[in-house]
């Protein structure tokens, strides 16, 4: 009859609906696909990895907002990360092209507090080699020399500069085997890719706040071979 098939209709559409609100909640604010876009977490991450982002694991983020409640754990050195990229002026360019609005992924290498300084291509922290990174490769045949514009620049305004995400129109392309130091502020994360001769990171753009970090890289989904956590 044709009130059967109004109540199956009604059924339906109440289906698909619980189905696209259910997938909104869970792409929202706990799990987002992500898919990587370049070498710069190699070999950790290839180009071409699909893997699904934590969302909740730092906390909700409530909407429109930067805030997040009831977080599980703080970020933490080691995390891989994906942020938005932290900038909110459309017109910048860094890394040679506008990134603002992008989706980057990179590991924590300093939390806030941390002094962090790269000299020949490794990172001190708190003046202290980092020396247990087994997710970092070199590929660069020669370091670069420090640059002599870097080294002009007052302390003070280096960590301006850089804080501000202003360090590379200053001082362009000429930071990856010698930057710093700086230190990290509240709120604010330094990340670099596992790839550390092809990553462009915090030590051209600055720092990460907290507010533009989407979540923790967890799992990786395809190709099928690579089917494994993400650390």
């Amino acid at each position: 009859s044709r009130r059967y098939f109004i109540g199956e209709d009604i059924e339906w559409a109440d289906t698909v609906l619980s189905a696209t609100l259910l997938a909104w909640v869970l792409m929202s604010f706990v799990l987002q696909a992500f898919k990587i876009p370049s070498s710069s977490m190699e070999k950790t991450l290839l180009i071409g990895d699909h893997l699904f982002v934590n969302k909740f694991l730092y906390g909700l983020r409530v909407p429109f907002s930067g805030k997040r409640v009831i977080p599980f754990k703080a970020v933490s050195r080691g995390d891989v990360v994906v942020f938005r990229f932290p900038v909110d002026d459309p017109r910048e360019l860094h890394c040679g092209s506008m990134q603002y609005g992008k989706d980057f992924i990179k590991r924590v290498v300093a939390v806030p507090g941390d002094k962090v300084q790269v000299i020949g291509g490794r990172v001190f922290i708190d003046d202290k080699p980092l020396a247990d990174e087994p997710y970092a490769q070199w590929t660069a045949q020669y370091r670069e020399p420090e640059s002599v514009r870097a080294k002009e620049l007052a302390k003070e305004r280096y960590q301006d500069l850089w804080q501000n995400h202003k360090l590379d129109m200053e001082l362009h392309d000429i930071m990856k085997d010698h930057f710093g130091p700086v230190v990290v502020p509240p709120k604010s994360y330094f990340v670099m890719g596992d790839n550390r001769d092809a990553s462009c990171d915090s030590r051209y753009w600055g720092p990460v706040e907290e507010r533009y970090i989407k979540g923790k890289a967890w799992f990786m989904y395809w190709p099928p071979s690579r089917m494994q956590g993400v650390r």
